[in-house]
């Protein structure tokens, strides 16, 4: 199983708890504050759980997902949007071929590490 992680989002507070979280079960966690900053993690060759803000600046969680497909970065990265948002809504619908699930904030450590474990099964060696 590999059991990589990118946390995506642009508040500082929710990637140090969730990095703090999944570090302490053993999970090997990476940090992007942005779309951006994904995609470059993507193209060094990141494989696997993205777990994706849908509202941050410059290039939110649905624009980020659309570049993954376009550039062919999505590879065998399973993709679970965790954010605020209460309803996904259209675009969820249209990009949900590359979305495993849809978080809201805000969660438990509890709930996040069982999710985290479940989605990484999918993630192939």
């Amino acid at each position: 199983m590999n059991d990589q992680v990118m946390i995506v989002d642009d508040d500082p507070s929710i990637r140090e708890t969730v990095e703090i979280v999944l570090s302490a079960f053993g999970y090997s966690v990476s940090v992007a504050e942005n779309g951006r900053v994904c995609l470059e993690k993507l193209k060094d060759e990141f494989k696997g759980l993205i777990l994706m803000d849908v509202m941050m600046p410059e290039m939110d969680g649905w624009n980020t997902i659309v570049e993954i497909k376009e550039r062919g970065l999505h590879g065998d990265n399973i993709i679970c949007m965790l954010t605020a948002v209460n309803d996904p809504g259209p675009k969820m619908e249209k990009l949900s071929e590359y979305i495993i699930d849809y978080i809201r904030k805000p969660f438990t450590s509890e709930e996040l590490i069982e999710k985290v474990k479940e989605y990484l099964r999918y993630v192939k060696k």
